[in-house]
C-alpha cells in the first residue's frame, strides 16, 4: 500500500513538472494571432491594396500596398486581446519597390477611458527598393493597461510600392 502511495504520488511529481516545462518560459513569445496574407480577407483599407501571389516571402502570396501620395494602410483590428503587464510585438515581413520617403509599421491601441497611443517603426523604416526583411515594432503594456482594441497598420510617408507578409502579433513576457 505504501509502495502504490509513493508510485502516485512519484507520478503526480513527474506530471506537474512537465505541464511546467510545456508553458512557455518568460521573455519566450507567444503568438496572439497570425495574419499569413494569403488572401485579402479581413484587411481594412482596400484602396492601393491587392493581393500579389507572385510575389511573396513564404510562397502564398502577400498584400502589394501602392502609395501615390503619403498613406497608412489600416489593416488588421484585433479587438479586446485581455493582456496585460506585458511587451505586445507587432512583426512582419515587408520589401519595398520605390519608395521615395519612407516605409514603416504603426501599431495604435486603444484603452478604455483613456483613448488611442501608438508605437511606430521609426528607428528603422525602409525606403528605395528592399528585398524581403523583418520589421518589428513593439508597445510596453503595464500593469492595469488592457487595450480592448489594436489597430495594426503600414504607413507610406512618400510614394511607392509595399509589400507585407507573414504579420504576426505576439506577447513575450
Amino acid at each position: 500500500m505504501r509502495l502504490r502511495i509513493k508510485v502516485i504520488l512519484c507520478l503526480l511529481v513527474l506530471a506537474a513538472l512537465a505541464l511546467a516545462n510545456c508553458r512557455p518560459k518568460q521573455g519566450e513569445p507567444v503568438e496572439i494571432r497570425a495574419y499569413p496574407l494569403d488572401t485579402s480577407s479581413g484587411v481594412i483599407t482596400q484602396s492601393g491594396v491587392e493581393l500579389d501571389k507572385g510575389v511573396t516571402s513564404d510562397g502564398n502570396g502577400s498584400l502589394k500596398l501602392t502609395a501615390g501620395s503619403p498613406t497608412t494602410f489600416r489593416l488588421f483590428e484585433t479587438g479586446d486581446l485581455d493582456l496585460e503587464d506585458n511587451r505586445l510585438v507587432y512583426r512582419a515581413r515587408m520589401r519595398t519597390l520605390d519608395i521615395a520617403g519612407e516605409a514603416y509599421l504603426e501599431m495604435w491601441c486603444h484603452f478604455p477611458g483613456k483613448g488611442e497611443f501608438f508605437s511606430r517603426g521609426l528607428q528603422a523604416p525602409l525606403s528605395g527598393t528592399t528585398e524581403w526583411t523583418t520589421e518589428e515594432i513593439a508597445f510596453f503594456l503595464k500593469r492595469g493597461e488592457n487595450p480592448d482594441n489594436v489597430k495594426l497598420n503600414v504607413v507610406v510617408n512618400g510614394t511607392g510600392t509595399v509589400w507585407i507578409d507573414d504579420i504576426r502579433l505576439s506577447r513575450d513576457f
